[in-house]
């Protein structure tokens, strides 16, 4: 008994040590230069994600969306899981819709990413107007049959547009890439099972499309 209660005492503090990291994670002020990121690793992460996505691989959906969260806005270890967790529920609340009523129901969880993500940058943006600008984008892609060409490039570059404050058109080129890279996924899962080919093709166009964002960003004078 009393050997047990010497194992306990470090393991007790132990505990106390992570609890306190991780609330300190969580909480304590951060600030990041939204712009300021790795075109190319965002571009892979991206593209793994987008295979996790459509495999309805959740978990590993879940620590990429915690990896994108650290490379590209530079969140502390403990917040970009919990961050992570908002971003993987509205991805497949959103997947399971089959109305909009369905994929509005992804609103609040995407309303709490971009709130953690407004609350690191050094510059504001609409947080509700950037949730539901993204699930429009998710919208008019999964619904790209009933929309205009040119509809789902431009529901992007809104996004966009919004989370930097930078006129729209400035995006037009990364919606563009970005858009296509969808296409590509799309119309080839139709046909048949995805190759390898086929993702690299995709990965290729998302790596132009974040480049062009970055350049669009970085690129102000």
């Amino acid at each position: 008994m009393i050997k047990l209660k010497k194992l306990a005492v470090p393991v007790i503090v132990a505990g106390a040590g992570v609890a306190t990291w991780i609330a300190v994670d969580l909480w304590r002020p951060v600030s990041s230069n939204l712009r300021k990121f790795d075109p190319e690793v965002v571009a892979r992460l991206d593209t793994d994600m987008w295979r996790s996505y459509y495999a309805k691989e959740r978990l590993k959906l879940f620590n990429q969306l915690a990896s994108l969260l650290r490379q590209q806005y530079k969140m502390p270890m403990a917040r970009s899981y919990v961050v992570a967790l908002d971003a993987a529920k509205a991805a497949f609340v959103f997947k399971d819709g089959k109305s909009r009523a369905d994929y509005e129901r992804a609103l609040p969880d995407l309303v709490s990413y971009y709130q953690a993500i407004h609350n690191v940058s050094e510059t504001t943006f609409d947080v509700n107007r950037a949730a539901a600008l993204e699930l429009e984008w998710w919208i008019v892609h999964r619904e790209r049959h009933h929309h205009a060409e040119g509809d789902l490039d431009q529901a992007l570059a809104d996004l966009a547009a919004e989370v930097y404050r930078m006129p729209a058109p400035r995006f037009a080129e990364h919606a563009r890439y970005r858009a296509e890279a969808m296409i590509v996924r799309d119309t080839r899962a139709e046909k048949r099972k995805l190759s390898e080919a086929d993702w690299e093709k995709i990965h290729s166009l998302l790596r132009q499309s974040w480049t062009s964002l970055w350049h669009a960003v970085n690129d102000t004078e």
